[in-house]
């Protein structure tokens, strides 16, 4: 009986994880939208911003993303474009002030992105700032579609979407990560229609520059800690997805492993640090929607599938044809998740595997994460996940 009741809990606990909060909240968006008025926006809203984008040995397409940044479709008088290539050792700095429109910012100490953030924020000087990665791709309109939400007081970040490119040639984690990108990015704008954001994309963020916390420069995961503590202090984070940055996926399995046990990582330092998100009391939304869309991920969920397969060894042992066919189904599954594993390295591409390999992979990254995060070995100087 003991048995079965954390078998079904832990099943409760997956489901809900992954399914059963992205239903709970889109029915209550659907209710909300028929009770409210959508939002309109003034046209002519164009307030001063301040493109950052931090860099690290970006030489081989950083003046792509410069020229990208000077087509933004915003008035130029109104925006400040701002590199930093603190630490790089190649020709990133060089090349970018080859631009007299870029400020170019760099010293040869490498501190982690967060200190970069830090310290090129005290070149500010306009209402609003928009962060970005250099080997992303902004669409041209991503400025406009950001700040418009600023209109609104109770707004004090608003992010853009993430998008993954990919070539039906390519691999496992391409794929993978393109259909878990396209999930998440429906829970996002769930998650702002609702109440707000939980956890924003640093591929493309924007604050109200008066909100900008200044982060410890240990800090893994500034897109997460940022978004979040400004959550905390009672304003919106909106989710956007006319903004939006493209950029390649990982190049193989490998380098998504390395980028999701950073990853990782970071979340397990996040959660410990982030006390009033964990308080229903202080914001019962914010409380609901973090721990539903990001900390059950995290934590139970990851180790409610240890042990689901472990309790249904023990049930289907004792001959019940419900846990035995249910262990069929757990076995099977990540059969092919290990055939995804063998198919990847020997670069054969069988797509109807890449999502239970995705999915294995990106659950063991939790342990990962947790044992790395333990041992204090992830530095705020990673080394960045090879692009295909």
């Amino acid at each position: 009986m003991i048995l079965e009741s954390i078998f079904w809990i832990c099943i409760f606990i997956v489901f809900y994880s992954y399914f059963g909060y992205g239903i709970i909240i889109y029915l209550i968006v659907k209710i909300k939208n028929l009770l409210s008025q959508n939002s309109i926006f003034d046209l002519s809203y164009e307030p001063e911003v301040t493109l950052i984008v931090p860099c690290f040995n970006e030489a081989a397409y950083i003046e792509d993303k410069i020229h990208n940044s000077l087509a933004l479709d915003y008035p130029v008088n109104k925006l400040k474009l701002i590199f930093i290539s603190d630490g790089s050792s190649d020709e990133t700095h060089e090349r970018i002030k080859k631009y007299p429109s870029v400020v170019a910012l760099h010293e040869n100490k490498r501190s982690g992105k967060a200190s970069a953030m830090n310290r090129a924020m005290e070149f500010v000087n306009t209402p609003i700032v928009v962060f970005c990665d250099a080997n992303t791709m902004l669409n041209s309109e991503a400025i406009k579609e950001l700040v418009k939400h600023y209109q609104d007081d109770k707004v004090g970040a608003v992010t853009g979407e993430k998008r993954i490119i990919s070539a039906n040639k390519e691999g496992a984690s391409s794929a993978g990560e393109g259909i878990y990108w396209k999930y998440e990015s429906l829970l996002k704008q769930l998650d702002s229609d609702f109440y707000t954001v939980v956890g924003a994309a640093g591929e493309l963020m924007s604050y109200r520059t008066s909100l900008y916390k200044v982060l410890p420069t240990d800090t893994l995961l500034d897109d997460l800690m940022q978004s979040m503590e400004i959550a905390i202090d009672g304003y919106k984070v909106i989710y956007e997805k006319k903004a939006w940055a493209a950029e390649t996926a990982s190049a193989n399995v490998k380098e998504e492993l390395k980028r999701k046990i950073r990853i990782s990582a970071g979340a397990w330092q996040s959660m410990l640090r982030l006390g009033k998100a964990f308080n229903p009391f202080h914001n019962f939304k914010l409380f609901f929607a973090f721990i539903s869309h990001k900390v059950l991920r995290w934590t139970l969920a990851p180790l409610s599938l240890l042990v689901l397969l472990i309790v249904n060894v023990l049930l289907a042992s004792n001959i019940n044809t419900i846990y035995a066919v249910l262990l069929v189904f757990q076995l099977g599954f990540y059969a092919l998740a290990m055939l995804g594993w063998y198919f990847e390295n020997k670069r054969i591409k069988v797509k109807v595997l890449f999502v239970p390999y995705y999915f294995f992979i990106m659950n063991l990254c939790v342990f990962l994460g947790l044992f790395r995060f333990l041992k204090g070995k992830q530095s705020v100087s990673w080394e960045r996940a090879q692009r295909a």
